[in-house]
C-alpha cells in the first residue's frame, strides 16, 4: 500500500542520548562508572520514568541502598542534559526532506520521561516539524506495549497499513509490526536513507 504516514522515534535515531557523556565528568574510573550504570542507575529503572513514574520516586527509591552514590543518582535528573550528544544530523536532514517535500505526514512515537521531554523540546527545533507527538511518560506506556501503538494510530486517525514506523530498537520494531503499524529498524543515516530511497519516500 502507498505509505501516507512516517513516525519517527526521537532518542537513537533524531538525537543521540547516552549517560556516559555526563558520568564520565563524574566518574574518574571508567569501571564504577560501568559499575553505576548498571547496578545502581539502571537502564530498567530509567525505562520506568519512560513509562510515567515520576523522577522524585525514583531517586527516593534507591537513596537507601546506595547512600554512597546520593551525588550521582540526584545528577541523572538534575543534570539530565549533560546526557544529550546533540542531533544526528544525518537523520535530521532526512526529516528535512521528508517535510519539505511535503508529501507524507510526519509524527514522532517516544519512550521519554514527561519530566525531561522539554528539555528536548526547549534545544531541537526539528521537534516541532512533527503534526504530532506520543510521548510515553505523559501516557504511563511505553513501547513494546501494544497499547501505546494503538494509541498513536487513533489518536492522530492514522491508517497503520499506510504508514511506517522507524525506531532503532529491534523489540520496538517487532511491536509495531504485530499492531499493524509497518516499521524498520534504524542502524545510522546511511541505512536508513538507502531503506527509504527503496520505498520511493527519498
Amino acid at each position: 500500500m502507498e505509505i501516507k504516514t512516517i513516525v519517527f522515534d526521537l532518542g537513537g535515531v533524531l538525537i543521540d542520548w547516552d549517560p556516559a557523556y555526563l558520568y564520565r565528568k563524574m566518574f574518574d574510573d571508567p569501571k564504577e562508572m560501568e559499575y553505576f550504570l548498571t547496578e545502581v542507575c539502571t537502564p530498567s529503572w530509567n525505562a520506568e520514568q519512560d513509562a510515567g513514574r515520576s523522577w522524585e520516586d525514583a531517586i527516593n527509591l534507591l537513596l537507601p541502598d546506595f547512600p554512597k552514590y546520593e551525588n550521582e543518582i540526584r545528577a541523572y535528573f538534575g543534570r539530565w542534559t549533560e546526557m544529550l550528544g546533540g542531533p544526528i544530523e544525518g537523520t535530521v536532514d532526512i526529516l528535512r526532506e521528508i517535510k519539505e517535500g511535503g508529501r507524507y505526514r510526519l509524527y514522532a512515537l517516544t519512550n521519554w520521561s514527561a519530566e525531561t521531554f522539554p528539555f528536548a523540546l526547549e534545544r531541537y527545533d526539528f521537534l516541532q516539524w512533527f503534526e504530532g507527538t506520543l510521548v510515553s511518560g505523559a501516557e504511563h506506556l511505553k513501547k513494546p506495549d501494544r497499547r501505546i501503538y494503538d494509541l498513536l494510530l487513533d489518536r492522530y486517525q492514522i491508517d497503520g497499513p499506510t504508514a511506517l514506523f522507524l525506531d532503532d530498537s529491534m523489540a520496538n520494531v517487532e511491536g509495531s509490526i504485530a499492531a499493524g503499524l509497518p516499521a524498520i529498524q534504524f542502524h545510522n543515516p546511511a541505512q536508513l536513507r538507502e531503506d527509504l530511497q527503496q520505498k520511493g519516500i527519498l
